[in-house]
């Protein structure tokens, strides 16, 4: 992990503090650059967006796919994790939290786009910095990759269903031709782009050409993601200064998430006997996510102005030491793990084969 990588927290600490600075300084510029939109897709952020998601989705081989029976089990824990607990837990959490008891607390014209922005966040597994995370763990590295890869790909075609079912639990009116157009424009079109890119560098240039376009993207992606920011809190920033006990509240719901997805994911693949470098992946990836997605959508649906914006920013602010925290629990306590039975078996049954 880069030092930029390692510091995120930081700079996103520090994105909240000049956007907050510019939008009370410079209120007209943020209202015209919050006026650039076309079917309620705001063009500056469509751009940043597609500069840190294409670098990260350069990453994904799809081809790894072929690859996902290896790790059968691993795979299954994460997929039952990321698709059928974690944004149905998300909004339940949501509903609990922000819904139920933080509601005196927090501004009642909000309350249902805070926990539309929190199931959002959910419902997009992380792509890019799962990576980073597998490589502290010592992860296997084919498993992350080809569970990335079936995660993106399912995420194509479940992601607007998810979301529009549970915001539609949660008693908001769903607008599904902007949701439809989220998913092609911030999944399917970077996909098929970065795809078509990895080929040409692969071709022309081989691994070592797309590693040396990724060392080259990474900055770039970073810094498209803190300008967002910069824009975010610039339309947010009289309502956190009004209110600045609203970024810890929304934090609640998705350190609890976060901690429950990952040690479930952890435990159900002890229970199954798979291998610890593929169990510390698994948990991470079913508890990491895709915060880039997550802000784009929310932005699309509901506005910068949006608690649902504010929401999955505070995903993005938490992410790092989040993350970090999970990797040093899944390090920690790797011979615990290894003790297990079923572990042991599967080792003895892989030994004898």
């Amino acid at each position: 992990m880069s030092i930029f990588e390692r510091f995120l927290t930081l700079w996103v600490a520090l994105c909240i503090l000049v956007g907050i600075g510019l939008g009370h300084l410079m209120p007209g510029a943020f209202e015209t650059i919050g006026a650039a939109e076309i079917a309620r897709v705001n063009l500056p952020v469509a751009i940043l967006i597609w500069l840190m998601v294409i670098p990260m989705l350069l990453r994904i081989d799809f081809t790894s796919l072929s690859q996902v029976g290896r790790h059968w089990r691993g795979i299954g824990v994460t997929l039952f994790v990321n698709w059928a607990v974690k944004p149905f837990s998300m909004a339940l959490l949501g509903w609990l939290f922000i819904g139920w008891l933080f509601r005196p607390l927090l501004p009642a014209d909000q309350i249902d786009s805070y926990i539309a922005g929190l199931i959002i966040l959910a419902a997009a597994p992380c792509t890019a910095m799962v990576f980073v995370w597998s490589n502290l763990t010592k992860g296997e590295p084919l498993f992350t990759l080809s569970q990335v890869a079936l995660n993106d790909a399912i995420m194509v075609v479940a992601f607007a269903p998810i979301v529009g079912l549970l915001l539609g639990l949660s008693a908001m009116t769903v607008p599904w031709d902007t949701l439809l157009i989220s998913v092609g424009l911030y999944i399917v079109v970077p996909v098929i782009i970065a795809q078509l890119a990895r080929r040409r560098l692969l071709q022309n240039g081989g691994e070592a050409a797309l590693a040396r376009t990724l060392r080259r993207l990474a900055p770039i992606s970073l810094v498209a993601l803190l300008a967002t920011l910069v824009l975010l809190f610039g339309f947010q920033g009289e309502q956190i200064i009004a209110q600045p006990l609203i970024i810890a509240l929304l934090a609640v719901p998705i350190l609890i998430q976060v901690y429950f997805n990952a040690g479930l994911a952890y435990l159900l693949n002890r229970a199954t006997g798979e291998a610890h470098c593929v169990a510390g992946p698994s948990a991470l990836i079913g508890a990491s996510n895709f915060f880039e997605l997550a802000v784009a959508a929310a932005i699309s649906l509901f506005g910068f102005h949006s608690g649902a914006a504010l929401a999955t920013v505070v995903g993005v602010l938490i992410e790092v030491p989040v993350m970090l925290s999970v990797v040093w629990i899944v390090n920690r306590s790797k011979n615990w793990y290894e003790r297990g039975d079923a572990v042991r078996s599967a080792a003895k049954v892989l030994v004898h084969d």
